[in-house]
């Protein structure tokens, strides 16, 4: 059985540092749930409140209705699954899978039945026999999964549990743990500081920094929406620029950089003044063009990567400010280095924050925390 959980004004202090302060959080039954953030932000100090492994300070944890504060981790159900795989060396494959069915005195029977079922959802059955060192990485890695699934627990926790693992086995291994969560349905907390690893396996996100959540979302919504500076410069690759806000005749102008003017609908209603501005644009969101444009943002290339389906150029504009630039490759030829170039943006793709709260201006950031 998945549970859902409630997180009311947690509070977590080492001493006389404050790492988690009144942070407040639901997560749904069954749902994929990650918590992402910099080293250092308190997201896994965040699970191991949840797993009951640190204390806490203030505030309220619920399975459900059930408060848990005080209860034992060896009685909140849960499974848990770390970076170092925390197998045991000297057990076979099966014999780590069944661990916690026969320390939970579970009959033998049932203990063989459940564990070759878990064998064979995490491809591992082939195995058994063996003993993790005779196992790759991501073998030891579904041993770990099948052991902390085939008890059952209300709630799986996984710490960086790709961490270990090379870029390829990484990608395949977190469309593994996906499939698993959507075969199981068990209700999973996820602990990353991967942004694209937490887009890849992700129902809703919760970005942290300095302990705070400061966006919890879809991927989806988190990247093309994202409430504030820090979640979109650390959520994937951003252009920062300089811009201004200005009404005219009816309509509301961006000027980015002094010097190209965009027409922007989409800008909330009680933020249209005039006002200096942070322009974040992604390195896909430009339009880049060699004929020169009287409105567009003047660059010169500076150096560029191709890497098949799509080149990157590496700019600065005349103002200075470098720039990124993604363009699907053409068959013909990539633009030299030292072209001078003339850049637009996608202006329904684009964020606008303000100068001193860093905080979006543009219509339909969703920040879904229950």
């Amino acid at each position: 059985m998945s549970v859902c959980i409630t997180i009311n004004d947690a509070v977590k202090k080492y001493g006389d540092n404050t790492i988690i302060s009144d942070l407040s959080l639901k997560i749904r039954e069954g749902e994929f749930f990650t918590l992402l953030g910099p080293s250092g932000c308190g997201k896994t100090t965040l699970l191991r409140m949840i797993a009951g492994f640190n204390s806490i300070e203030g505030g309220d944890f619920y399975f459900n209705d059930k408060r848990i504060n005080d209860i034992d981790p060896a009685r909140r159900n849960i499974g848990m699954v770390f970076q170092n795989y925390a197998i045991f060396p000297n057990m076979t494959v099966r014999d780590n899978v069944a661990f916690g069915l026969k320390n939970r005195k579970v009959d033998k029977a049932t203990i063989a039945q459940e564990t070759d079922k878990f064998m064979k959802l995490m491809h591992i059955d082939e195995y058994k026999d063996r003993m993790p060192d005779r196992l790759s990485g991501g073998q030891q890695q579904r041993v770990a999964l099948a052991q902390a699934l085939v008890i059952k627990p209300d709630v799986l926790l996984m710490d960086e549990p790709l961490s270990n693992l090379d870029a390829k086995l990484r990608v395949e291994m977190r469309t593994v743990i996906k499939e698993i969560q959507n075969a199981v349905g068990i209700t999973n907390v996820y602990v990353t500081h991967d942004q694209e690893e937490a887009m890849a396996v992700s129902d809703r996100i919760a970005v942290m920094n300095h302990g705070d959540i400061q966006q919890v979302g879809t991927p989806k919504a988190i990247y093309q929406r994202p409430a504030n500076l820090f979640v979109a410069t650390f959520i994937g690759r951003s252009n920062i620029l300089r811009g201004r806000i200005r009404p005219e005749n009816g309509e509301t102008v961006l000027e980015v950089e002094g010097v190209y003017d965009v027409r922007m609908p989409n800008i909330v209603p009680e933020q249209l003044k005039e006002q200096e501005v942070k322009v974040s644009v992604r390195p896909e969101e430009f339009i880049l063009t060699t004929e020169p444009d009287d409105n567009a943002l003047p660059a010169v290339i500076d150096s560029s990567v191709f890497l098949g389906l799509n080149t990157h150029y590496f700019l600065h504009t005349e103002q200075g400010e470098p720039v990124e630039v993604i363009q699907e490759s053409q068959i013909d030829s990539t633009i030299p280095d030292g072209t001078r170039v003339w850049l637009k943006v996608k202006k329904e793709k684009i964020n606008v924050f303000t100068t001193d709260t860093e905080t979006s201006i543009v219509q339909g950031v969703v920040n879904d925390m229950v």
